[in-house]
């Protein structure tokens, strides 16, 4: 973790405005443990009376807790943009669902914009080591772990973004974009192809973030958006016009 050397004059403010702005660009995240006081004490060149003055600041502002024989970790800040009930209430209707897509467009697109600019190299190879996670479990065929690795790229993006704003309301939207992610690939895997494109999608935004082309990774993300969007456009009239035959079908039965 990026802690720094503090001055001695500044001591556990100092400490507390560090922690501060770990937290509000994204580097520490909600639930992850810090290294212990000693550690603290010692990355930072403060006393361990100063860390342990500045973690009690900082719990007291709601952003750091510290679990009895488990250490320090940050708190809960961001919370879920939704609840629960909000979640299935918007995957259960359409009209939801593809306002939802069109906001992922929206923004994402805004984010992978910003990533070719502003991405450190760090922040390229973890979008590159996702990526490389999907390709691995692509063969495996396993839903559940590929919709999970798909909602880690698309964030690993908005981290990329350097937005403290977009960052935190998206990864506070966490949930439903997995959610969202799932919904979309358990429609879309009943037309088999469908995978292999979905993959090809997500690697020609990578290549695009790599290759640091703002226009291209906007476009890419656009593109793989856009063809959810239809994905789930044609299996809702597949479905309907399933529907339609079953009825005509029952009726015929009926007249013989």
């Amino acid at each position: 973790m990026p802690f720094q050397k503090i001055d001695a004059a500044k001591l556990s403010a100092s400490v507390v405005q560090q922690v501060e702005l770990l937290i509000l660009r994204g580097i520490l995240r909600p639930g992850e443990r810090l290294p212990s006081e000693r550690d603290l004490s010692e990355r930072m060149g403060v006393s361990r009376p100063s860390v342990r003055e500045a973690v009690a600041t900082l719990s007291d502002k709601g952003l750091l807790e510290t679990r009895a024989g488990a250490g320090i970790y940050v708190a809960d800040v961001l919370g879920s943009a939704f609840s629960p009930a909000l979640i299935q209430l918007f995957g259960a209707h359409d009209e939801a669902v593809f306002d939802y897509i069109a906001f992922r467009r929206d923004m994402e697109g805004l984010a992978a914009e910003r990533a070719a600019k502003y991405a450190s190299d760090t922040d390229l190879r973890v979008i590159q080591t996702i990526f490389d996670k999907m390709e691995a479990a692509h063969p495996k065929r396993n839903p559940a772990d590929e919709a999970r690795l798909d909602a880690e790229f698309h964030l690993s993006i908005i981290e990329a973004s350097h937005n403290v704003v977009m960052l935190h309301m998206m990864r506070s939207m966490f949930d439903l974009l997995r959610e969202g992610v799932f919904y979309n690939r358990s429609v879309m895997f009943k037309q088999r192809t469908n995978r292999a494109q979905l993959l090809d999608q997500h690697r020609e935004i990578n290549v695009s973030l790599q290759a640091r082309e703002p226009n291209a990774a906007r476009a890419a993300v656009t593109h793989h958006l856009d063809y959810v969007e239809e994905a789930l456009n044609d299996q809702q009239r597949f479905e309907r016009n399933e529907e339609i035959a079953k009825l005509r079908f029952d009726h015929e039965q009926e007249r013989h």
